[in-house]
């Protein structure tokens, strides 16, 4: 037995690995130099639990398709990232979202899945998103304009990285952004790594209480927007209340959290390679920029937890053989670094297009919002570097607080002046 299949947790490298404060663009050293060892070995949670972590991208992505393994997360041998949370499927974190049992179908299988999953595919098409590009272009040309009137350092994360994800899966939903703070402290409560399994469950009652004050208002007088349309589907008998409830506060929380850290991140890698910057800049052609957002998505990973996975029967991959009821966390941030896949993986190469990237999970559960936050990044990345040329960082980046804290990672703040 090599260590990499020892039963005895105290000799496995636990999980989550620290990253290293120098490099923090890259995934954790350990988790490289596991990835050079072994394409799967075993690593040990908080609560002593010793799930099979894949390191490498071609063993990820066919066990991303495999169907047997369950993302249903009350299943007795899930993955849970806190070490409490398997008390609780329903405070069961997941670095998709950071959700658990309560938020809807991501950690469902088929065909329940698939069932809920259909019922709001139809405003993510591509068609449909880019129909909605001119309003995104207009929501963050007037976030620029607020925050070119400041003087002094300004907080991007505050003025523009988060209000703008949010205004958009606002208007999409139907949800008043006048409860912006809210349902943004919610899902701080929800997806941080560290939240007892009673802080999840507070916020995530808190979030279905109000989405259930909404939808009777839906109900009442429905409007153009997708939470209305749940509420027709309950009508219709397709769905119960708490369906739709659940599944708006997925989409809710999703749809703002994931893209706004990306938008953060990317922005403080771009200010890091200021060539690049330059030509997002100065040569925003559509393919140029859409190379890039695919590039930024691969390089820098933000579902750094990795996608949590139960086998429900035996599977052979990888040399090993993972047993029915044993965790899988498939390592999407090492697979995006394979070498074996992406050559020189630790440089950032904005021609690259690496559309084969699993910075969107792969399979099933792949982001069902993919297009609309590709749409938002290709928008605000020149976006953002033309309107405001001068743009760096106050501070240096040793001193950002990165959310080494929390499933999704980013930065806590991004103080910047021009």
């Amino acid at each position: 037995m090599t260590l990499h299949e020892t039963a005895c947790p105290e000799a496995l490298p636990s999980f989550p690995m620290p990253r290293d404060g120098r490099c923090p663009f890259d995934p954790p050293p350990r988790g490289r130099d596991l990835q050079q060892e072994v394409p799967m070995t075993r690593v040990r949670l908080a609560d002593g639990s010793t799930p099979w972590l894949v390191t490498r991208y071609a063993e990820g992505r066919a066990l991303l398709l495999d169907p047997r393994l369950s993302a249903d997360a009350s299943r007795p041998g899930y993955p849970h990232a806190a070490a409490a949370a398997g008390e609780d499927p329903s405070a069961a974190s997941d670095g998709s979202v950071g959700g658990g049992a309560g938020l809807s179908f991501i950690l469902m299988d088929d065909p329940e899945h698939a069932r809920l999953r259909r019922m709001v595919q139809a405003p993510f098409t591509v068609r449909r998103i880019e129909a909605m590009r001119p309003d995104v272009q207009e929501i963050a040309d007037e976030l620029i304009d607020a925050m070119l009137a400041k003087d002094g350092v300004v907080d991007l994360v505050e003025e523009f990285a988060l209000p703008l994800p949010s205004l958009v899966i606002c208007r999409l939903l139907g949800v008043p952004y006048a409860q912006h703070e809210f349902f943004q402290e919610s899902s701080k409560a929800i997806v941080h790594r560290g939240a007892t399994p009673e802080g999840r469950r507070a916020a995530f009652t808190d979030l279905a209480q109000y989405m259930g004050s909404l939808l009777a208002q839906k109900l009442e007088d429905p409007q153009e927007d997708l939470f209305s349309d749940l509420g027709a589907r309950v009508l219709d008998g397709e769905l119960t209340a708490a369906e739709a409830v659940q599944m708006g506060i997925l989409l809710l929380v999703a749809g703002h959290e994931t893209t706004a850290n990306m938008i953060a991140l990317g922005t403080t890698a771009l200010l890091e390679h200021p060539a690049d910057a330059a030509r997002l800049r100065d040569e925003p052609e559509p393919a140029l920029v859409a190379s890039a957002v695919e590039e930024l998505l691969r390089y820098l990973t933000i579902t750094h937890d990795g996608r949590k996975r139960v086998a429900t029967e035996a599977i052979e991959i990888g040399g090993v053989r993972i047993r029915a009821g044993e965790g899988v966390i498939v390592a999407t941030d090492l697979g995006n670094r394979d070498p074996a896949v992406f050559a020189d993986p630790a440089t950032l190469d904005l021609e690259r297009n690496p559309r084969n990237h699993v910075g969107f999970g792969f399979g099933i559960h792949q982001c069902l919002g993919q297009n609309l936050a590709r749409m938002e990044l290709q928008v605000v990345y020149p976006t953002l570097l033309r309107r405001v040329p001068g743009l760096r960082l106050a501070g240096e980046l040793a001193d950002l607080p990165f959310k080494h804290d929390a499933g999704i990672y980013g930065v806590h703040s991004l103080p910047v002046t021009w």
